[in-house]
């Protein structure tokens, strides 16, 4: 019998692809609590927060043969809870507004289309913030994808917080400019 806990990432996700059902319930053991955390700070309500976790886990299972991970598995559930989290809210908007299914195909709205101009927004995002000058792109990071506070970043990292609003800022009025993008669209793509 394997002992799944001590294989790196990269090795469960190779024995996921080819359907090791052992290499799969290490992946839920080893990130169950971290997606959860990430689901249950953007939704009000645990039982939500739990079914997301719970679909994110549901999907990579699905998928497992065609997975193409790009940076670490923990980011790309990180990433698919986000997605989840946002098609879930889509669905009650459009209930909660009583717009039906016909209407937003009637309208044009293609939401494949979007789904794929947000991502390769999101991928461009990405880019511009890998090159970020190295401590401005640390802290950006620290902030925007670990979600610490900017005291729990000055302590870490031993500069002062105006220091790290300063990077902040800095960060934010390069993206905007390399992107053309409003701040709101930034920080709304920076939240998912």
């Amino acid at each position: 019998m394997n002992s799944y806990e001590s294989f790196t990432d990269t090795q469960l996700i190779s024995l996921l692809q080819n359907g090791d059902q052992g290499a799969f319930s290490e992946i839920y053991r080893r990130f169950w609590d971290k997606i959860f955390a990430v689901a249950y700070h953007r939704l009000p309500d645990r039982a939500e927060a739990e079914e997301v976790v719970q679909e994110v886990f549901l999907s990579l299972w699905k998928r497992r043969s065609t997975l193409q991970i790009r940076y670490t598995l923990h980011t790309y559930l990180s990433v698919a809870t986000k997605y989840q989290i946002i098609n879930r809210q889509s669905r009650e908007y459009i209930k909660k507004n009583g717009i039906a299914i016909a209407e937003v195909a009637e309208q044009g709205i293609n939401t494949t289309q979007l789904w794929f101009s947000e991502r390769e927004l999101r991928q461009e995002l990405d880019k511009h913030i890998n090159e970020l000058p190295q401590k401005c792109r640390l802290i950006f990071k620290m902030s925007r994808e670990l979600y610490k506070s900017n005291t729990q970043i000055a302590e870490e990292l031993n500069v002062s917080e105006k220091t790290v609003e300063a990077h902040i800022t800095r960060a934010l009025k390069i993206l905007r400019g390399k992107l053309g993008l409003g701040l709101p669209l930034i920080l709304y793509l920076l939240s998912k």
